[in-house]
Formats: C-alpha cells, structure tokens, sequence
C-alpha cells in the first residue's frame, strides 16, 4: 500500500476540519464549509478582518491554515513587500508570511501534520488560529507602512516590534 493509499484509506475518528468547525461555532465567527475538506472562517481582530481557510489534504495528513487580509502588494511594491516577509519570517517560530501571486495577496500560512492517524485537537486548532490571527495583527501595520507609507523593510519592521507600554 503507498502513502497515498493509506491515506485515502484513513478512518479517523472525526475529520480535521469539523473540529475547526466546531471552534468557529463555539466563538461565534462567520463560517463557511464550502467542501468536506475545507472551511472558511472570518475572525474580527484589532486592525482588520481575517479570512482563515482551512484546508484538510489527505494525501499528506496535513491540516492547512491559509490566513489572508484585504491587503494587496502591486507588482511594483512586491520586491520590498518580499523583503518585508522575509525580515518577519525569521522571527516566527510557527508559520511564515508570503504573497499568493494569483491576487497579490499577503498571508499567513501553516500546517499541522497528522501523520498515522493522529487526531487534530480543539487545543491544537485554536492554538493555530491564535497563531495566525496575532502574527497578522503584529506585523499587519508593517505591511501598511511598506504599501502606503513608501518605508523601507527595516522601518517598518522596527514599526512593528515597537511596544508602546502604559497611557499617557
């Protein structure tokens, strides 16, 4: 039997994305289960909204989360917008940032591998949703500054890992 065979063989207890689904219920979010194998979820952070698509594949035993915002990169900002990305990617411990070329859009990606039969967890779901939401809302403002503001990569990242502590 390969590795796709087995997968495709595959009886879980419960599939990957009803627990996800079942999270978006719980708190209340938008949701859409367009096929078996994926779900939309709107979640409503600080400074937009965010389109979380979950995406169950099979043949890899892999739970993707693909987090966009309406934030589009044109061609001409791509290379700093690139930059940018790269610059946050190497201080992500869960996940990365790129650019779907097919609507120039930034996002946020990741997967849980359940490899073996593995269960995904509400833990686990909400724990990505919480990592993909807060890595948009942390850099979400260096993006604009690159887009809007014409900054360097380096401004803005510094933008963004700027914390302003207590009220004035």
């Amino acid at each position: 039997m390969t590795l796709i065979e087995s997968a495709a063989a595959d009886d879980r207890a419960e599939h990957p994305v009803d627990v996800v689904e079942r999270l978006a219920a719980i708190n209340e979010w938008t949701f859409d289960r367009a096929a078996e194998d994926e779900l939309s979820v709107l979640v409503a952070g600080e400074w937009a909204n965010y389109d979380l698509a979950f995406t169950w594949i099979p043949n890899l035993e892999s739970l993707h989360v693909a987090c966009s915002f309406d934030l589009k990169a044109p061609p001409r900002k791509r290379p700093a917008v690139g930059e940018l990305i790269q610059l946050i990617n190497e201080q992500l411990w869960l996940g990365h940032f790129d650019i779907w070329r097919d609507q120039d859009l930034v996002m946020f990606r990741h997967s849980i591998c359940l490899a073996g039969g593995a269960t995904a967890s509400d833990a686990q779901c909400s724990a990505i949703v919480k990592a993909a939401v807060s890595a948009c809302e942390t850099y979400f403002q260096a993006f604009q500054f690159v887009l809007w503001a014409d900054r360097s990569p380096r401004e803005a990242i510094a933008f963004a890992a700027f914390e302003t502590r207590g009220a004035a």
